[in-house]
């Protein structure tokens, strides 16, 4: 506990931005908590955290930073060094951010079946990346990446086994929801898992700091992996334990991009065994997708499906909860990672039928059909 309150005291002194940075990663975290004020129910208080205001726009810019700086401490990367890692987008995004920054090469490994906008992202950022068959899903882009650090002799991040992951959000994410909520209710907290890194983080500081509040994990109806009750296998890579042995029986695929690969990452059932949810919750992706567009169209609050899908649990969650009961979810990423993807479909580029009749009002800068 006196851990958790030094911790909070830190991020409380670093919260005071100054006007000018030393580098980019610098601007890591600190990310601002919003209240819902249209599609929170009546009686219930419900907040997000707004990942989306780091620099990259996702909550994987503090895993990136985290990986990178153990590394280095590590000595397993050395200047001038590759990075390689499997990842469905954002975590590559923000390694590719944060090599760049110190002079690293960027490899990533990425499944056909995310999205096209962030292969693109990850380019520009000097990244190279090797598209893997949407098929084989998550397992195949991580065998890809592991082969090729073998090959060539590249550091593996292993985002999904790295305990310099979690160890992050236990040390900036955890604080700062304990910071924000000084003095104030916090009833719930509402998550899903990528690789697990934030629900074990802010989860451990959660339950020494705010032991009332109750954490509620979500996972993709489509893919119930932790709730089905059925072991993922691991295996030994480069000498460390705990990558996926294969898929896991229970996956389908999903809308839902940075949740659940088709395995059960060992940081998130690392946070598993440790007992830290009070509630596991299943999302439909549709409704995801359509919590994500209310929070845009109703709140101003442009998020990717993870958030839509972490805030339709917290609305979940709210049904259910005492009146006056005060509800936090996350929000991982913003809504620009999935223009390409079913979150768009119906978003149309070209003018409907009212905003024509709109234009037609007044004679002048009419758009010939």
């Amino acid at each position: 506990m006196i851990g958790v309150r030094n911790q909070v005291r830190r991020i409380a002194v670093s919260n005071r931005r100054n006007a000018i940075y030393e580098n980019i990663t610098e601007t890591v975290g600190r990310t601002p908590v919003v209240k819902l004020n249209r599609l929170a129910p009546a009686g219930v208080e419900m907040y997000v955290k707004c990942e989306f205001f780091n620099p990259l726009s996702s909550v994987k810019d503090r895993l990136a930073k985290a990986i990178i700086e153990d590394a280095e401490r590590s000595g397993e990367l050395k200047p001038g060094g590759t990075v390689v890692e499997a990842t469905s987008g954002n975590t590559g995004i923000a390694l590719a951010m944060v090599c760049a920054q110190r002079g690293y090469n960027f490899v990533s490994t990425m499944a056909a079946s995310f999205s096209i906008e962030r292969r693109k992202v990850m380019r520009m950022l000097g990244a190279k990346v090797i598209v893997t068959p949407a098929p084989l899903g998550g397992t195949g882009m991580v065998l890809k990446a592991e082969e090729l650090a073998e090959k060539h002799g590249w550091y593996l991040a292993r985002q999904f086994e790295n305990d310099a992951n979690p160890a992050y959000h236990a040390q900036t994410t955890g604080p700062e929801i304990v910071m924000d909520f000084a003095g104030r209710k916090l009833d719930y907290w509402v998550t899903g898992y990528g690789t697990g890194g934030t629900f074990q983080g802010v989860g451990k500081v959660l339950k020494a700091a705010r032991p009332d509040c109750k954490i509620i994990l979500s996972e993709p109806k489509n893919a119930a992996l932790v709730t089905s009750g059925i072991k993922q296998e691991r295996k030994e890579v480069m000498g460390k334990f705990g990558a996926p042995a294969g898929g896991h029986p229970s996956w389908t695929p999903h809308p839902i991009q940075g949740w659940t690969p088709n395995f059960i990452p060992k940081i998130c059932e690392d946070g598993l065994n440790l007992k830290l949810e009070d509630e596991i919750i299943l999302v439909d992706g549709k409704d995801a997708i359509a919590t994500a567009i209310a929070l845009a169209q109703k709140e101003g609050i442009f998020c990717g499906t993870s958030g839509g899908a972490t805030v339709a649990t917290a609305l979940e969650v709210a049904k259910k909860a005492p009146q006056g009961s005060v509800i936090l979810a996350m929000v991982p990423d913003t809504a620009e990672r999935y223009l390409s993807t079913p979150l768009f479909a119906d978003i149309d580029a070209e003018m409907n039928a009212e905003e024509v009749e709109i234009s037609s009002s007044t004679p002048s800068a009419q758009l010939e059909a």
